[in-house]
């Protein structure tokens, strides 16, 4: 893939771009609807996911957003960007973008001080992938068309549906690149 674009509004989208540039690949920062149609995938960051709600309506980018996932190209959602994709959020509920068809909590594995690092169940599609979870959203129901990709102590943790694959944790955080490597390939 010659080009990604990270959602940059807000959030740990620096990270990213780091992880994706590892594997090779030239990134954008995506801000505008015009520099999210120059782009080959998308990953959208974690953050606080109201205040992406905001800042997505603020730059008018949902359709854009959502006219990208109905393309078919590749994203990545992690943390915050699970939350956006989801059917369904609770604890509380908001509103989200329905692209994968999972029911999340947010902030369900703990507060910040509960913040946590360790690797995923080694039977996993992707092997024991390195995990980090900060104030990190939990999967509470996985509908028939997502699969599962990975899981800790037997509780989904990273899911696909279609081409959007979206995590409740933060592989950009880890020195673990197989995750962005199995949605986007090496550059």
């Amino acid at each position: 893939m010659s080009r990604l674009g990270v959602l940059a509004l807000q959030g740990g989208y620096d990270a990213h771009a780091k992880a994706l540039r590892d594997l090779g690949h030239a990134v954008d920062e995506v801000r505008t609807a015009d520099e999210l149609a120059a782009v080959e995938g998308l990953v959208l960051p974690g953050g606080e996911s109201t205040t992406h709600l905001i800042l997505i309506d603020r730059f008018a980018l949902e359709a854009p957003l959502r006219a990208f996932v109905a393309s078919g190209k590749p994203v990545l959602a992690t943390c915050c960007g699970l939350i956006l994709c989801a059917a369904e959020v609770v604890s509380p509920p908001q509103k989200s973008f329905g692209w994968v068809d999972v029911t999340v909590a947010r902030n369900a594995w703990g507060r910040q001080v509960h913040s946590f690092e360790d690797t995923a169940d080694p039977d996993s599609a992707l092997g024991p992938v390195g995990l980090l979870f900060i104030r990190a959203p939990r999967i509470q129901r996985v509908g028939t068309g997502v699969q599962v990709l990975a899981t800790y102590r037997g509780e989904p943790v990273l899911v696909r549906q279609g081409n959007v694959t979206a995590g409740a944790f933060h592989p950009e955080l880890t020195k673990d690149r197989s995750v962005h490597a199995a949605v986007f390939g090496r550059g």
